[in-house]
């Protein structure tokens, strides 16, 4: 397990401070800090179809940019380009450890665990992210320039990159392994590999109100609901057809407005639409739907009898997995996985939410529940989808 240290502030200071204000370098977060996957692990994932990956480059003056499955990367030198992974919090167990220590922030702001290789040289321009990130340097060496936020002309360096004007800097550091470079929205930043390194950004996002509402009309009409219509009885006479007073007005607003003002459709779509994975889930598909309730019960007893290697039987969520719940009413027995409502019995409440907020459930916490019918027919359930596994 990581573990972050901040060594000019507390975590409470932090986000008082510098959270979506401005950036800051972490010197020594990460203490004798180790590269969780290899590069060549790296590229692995890079050959995957359901991975999303980019190789940038920058050869003769020109930016160049191509999208992944890659099958061959020999063809690339020793310098001057970068291969980009995303979501590698989903295909890389021991990668998504890095995401631990920055739980300080809510789950559903979290968007991925990015990782990048760079050869001397190489990056990806400068730009504008609309994200949150720390940027974590691992092995190598890397120089970072981050401007102050303000207006920037944006333009397409290739038709895959989006970069800016040139920035006035005002971070500009060279991080050595273990160091994090924290960038909130809108602040230009550009990254140079000094020596052949690896990356590790843990971002954290949120949506804009235009897809919210997109969002929110797709669960309307998925699920044909909100169908009312505008009802006017008693309408006085109109003399002027051609205009839309301020009563129709109020009155067409309110179609809007008595959505938003409906907590349980507005709880359920934000449930729904906050807990659906961003990318691919890397579910074992050998497993489905392979478990009886035998033998999750079975599972749960021996993991709390005498002597048993405890790791072996601690519940993991898988990589990338969403899964929340709405603190006011969790006692009403429902929670939101992967897009859709899960119900369960209330009075396993207490188990469901150790599920949404540990990543890792361990036998000792599992023990008041091992013999719960209720809880073993929901985990069951969940263990046969491929959303949690026993080490």
């Amino acid at each position: 397990m990581y573990q972050l240290t901040l060594p000019d502030f507390t975590r409470d200071e932090f986000l008082r401070d510098y959270w979506q204000q401005k950036p800051v370098v972490i010197r020594g977060g990460f203490s004798d800090f180790q590269n969780p996957l290899s590069a060549d692990e790296l590229a692995g994932l890079a050959t995957m179809e359901q991975v999303e990956s980019r190789l940038v480059s920058f050869v003769n003056g020109q930016w160049q940019a191509e999208f992944g499955p890659f099958s061959s990367f020999e063809h690339l030198g020793k310098k001057n380009w970068s291969l980009v992974v995303q979501a590698v919090d989903h295909f890389c167990e021991p990668a998504a450890k890095l995401i631990e220590p920055f739980r300080f922030v809510p789950n559903w702001r979290l968007d991925d665990l990015m990782v990048s290789f760079a050869t001397p040289g190489g990056g990806v321009g400068p730009h504008i992210d609309l994200y949150d990130v720390f940027i974590c340097q691992g092995s190598g060496k890397r120089h970072w320039r981050v401007g102050n936020r303000g207006e920037y002309r944006e333009f397409a360096a290739h038709e895959a990159l989006l970069h800016v004007d040139p920035f006035e800097a005002i971070i500009d550091v060279e991080l050595q392994p273990g160091d994090i470079l924290y960038i909130p929205p809108g602040f230009p930043h550009e990254g140079i590999t000094l020596e052949t390194s690896m990356s590790f950004s843990v971002g954290f996002r949120t949506q804009s109100r235009m897809n919210l509402f997109s969002a929110l009309a797709d669960h309307l009409i998925d699920r044909d609901i909100a169908n009312e219509l505008i009802e006017d009885p008693g309408r006085p006479l109109s003399t002027a057809p051609g205009e839309i007073n301020n009563t129709d007005y109020q009155l067409i607003k309110q179609q809007f407005t008595q959505v938003l003002a409906d907590d349980a459709l507005m709880r359920a779509f934000i449930g729904s639409h906050l807990s659906q994975a961003k990318h691919e889930l890397d579910r074992c598909e050998e497993e489905l739907g392979g478990y009886t309730r035998g033998d999750v019960s079975q599972i749960l007893q021996q993991a709390t009898e005498p002597g048993v290697v405890q790791p072996a039987y601690c519940l993991h969520r898988l990589g990338g997995l969403r899964a929340f719940y709405f603190s006011d009413i969790l006692a009403s027995g429902v929670c939101y996985i992967n897009g859709e409502p899960y119900p369960f019995d209330i009075n396993i409440a207490p188990v469901i939410k150790l599920l949404c907020d540990q990543v890792t459930v361990s036998p000792q916490e599992l023990a008041p529940w091992c013999e719960n019918e209720h809880f073993i027919d929901f985990i069951t359930e969940q263990i046969n989808a491929g959303y949690w596994y026993f080490a």
